[in-house]
């Protein structure tokens, strides 16, 4: 098993999460969404529908045009992991089951996990929460 078979993270939320850090570390100019469906091997009509999400909530600008393109709408100190994920899922949610509907009432009660769940979860929001664009190291600079 590996780690991202534990975390399930849509493919929406980690392509905007990966395409919010590249914006923050090309703030010197505009970026396209075929540049940066480029670098990262993807679909521009997936991105295009992404960015729109991220600029709809205010964390991306977009500038039309043939010199135009996408940059943050606000600095990386001031958009957290979490502001990106829920611009894209909406609010996140803490579950305590695996089920949609918990069988033995979930949460400390759950027979296979007995709080674990609730608490991961609690943990992964926690530090998504806490977690801002400019803590992130920057791997384009090699």
């Amino acid at each position: 098993m590996n780690a991202a078979s534990l975390i399930k993270i849509s493919d929406a939320v980690a392509l905007g999460l990966h395409t919010m850090y590249y914006l923050s570390t090309h703030m010197d100019k505009l970026s396209s969404t075929k540049e940066i469906a480029s670098t990262f091997s993807i679909s521009e009509n997936h991105l295009a529908k992404i960015l729109q999400r991220l600029v709809k909530l205010g964390l991306v600008q977009s500038i039309r045009g043939p010199k135009g393109g996408f940059s943050l709408a606000k600095a990386g100190s001031e958009i957290t992991l979490l502001d990106i994920f829920q611009a894209i899922e909406g609010p996140l949610e803490v579950a305590d089951c695996l089920l949609s509907k918990p069988l033995c009432g979930g949460g400390h009660n759950c027979v296979l996990f007995s709080g674990l769940l609730e608490d991961l979860n609690t943990q992964i929001k926690d530090y998504m929460e806490k977690k801002k664009l400019s803590d992130l190291k920057n791997v384009f600079d090699s």
